[in-house]
Order: structure tokens, then sequence, then C-alpha cells
């Protein structure tokens, strides 16, 4: 039997943004988003591997400074935070930030992984509100959350 011909450029475009979702990252965002279960997750790829996986889930009790805390100073990560906040006419509300963290101190490799894989990674977590790009801690500080929800 001949053997079918493989399109490299299909290759290719799958390696560029080939890495897979762990399930429970699917999960998890559901039972943030659905069930207020977590206060933020954390999400770290798994090179060896190719996928997303969780790295860490905040309880609702968490602070954000926790959250921060959570994010390597010198490691790329993704991660999701719901934020709450009061509305002018004193409405709680809430909204999911997806932030892409890409320390300036990362590895450059770590870096193009990141930010190739980041889109289709955004799209399987379906009810992100805001997104951020962060390179320092200050960039995504709640002072920018909260003007990202006015």
């Amino acid at each position: 039997f001949p053997s079918s011909p493989i399109d490299p450029s299909a290759l290719m475009a799958n390696s560029a943004s080939g890495m897979a979702v762990h399930d429970d990252c699917k999960l998890k965002f559901m039972e943030l988003k659905a069930k207020r279960t977590h206060r933020f997750i954390v999400f770290k790829i798994e090179e060896k591997q190719k996928q997303v996986i969780v790295e860490k889930l905040g309880e609702p009790a968490e602070t954000y400074e926790s959250f921060a805390a959570s994010l390597p100073a010198e490691e790329c990560r993704y991660a999701v935070y719901d934020f709450e906040f009061l509305t002018e006419g004193n409405v709680p509300k809430s909204r999911i930030f997806f932030i892409a963290w890409s320390p300036d101190t990362a590895k450059v490799r770590s870096k193009m992984i990141y930010a190739s894989s980041k889109d289709r990674f955004k799209r399987e977590l379906d009810g992100i509100q805001v997104e951020l790009q962060a390179t320092d801690p200050t960039e995504m500080s709640l002072e920018v959350f909260q003007t990202r929800v006015n």
C-alpha cells in the first residue's frame, strides 16, 4: 500500500500551536466560572508532554497577593483570576481575567512557546472576559484590573 502523502505545512502548523490542553484545565476553569470554587488558576506548559496543565488552584478566600506570589518571577505562565469589584452603584460584580505572564527574565524559548500557544489555549476556556499581557507585576496590579472593568 502506498503511504499517504503528508503535507509538511500541516506538520509545521501543528507543531507551532501543538500544545494539548489537559482536560483538568477546562474542568477547573468551569468550576471557577460556574461555581466560584477557585479564586484563581495558574497554568503551566509541560514541554516534555507538550501540554498545558493546572499548576496551582487558589481557594475562594485567597487574596490577590497570594495569586501574584504564585506566578514565578522568571518563568512564563497562563493564569485566570476571578476579580470581584463594586460598580459605581455599589453592585458587586466579577470579571474573569486571563493573564499571559511572560516576565522579561524568562527564557526566550519559553516566551515563544507561551506566545504561540496562547490563543489556542484561551479558546479552550470559554468565558474569559478580559485579557492582560504582563511582563512584570505592575502590569497586572489590582489597579490595572480595576481600570479594565470600568
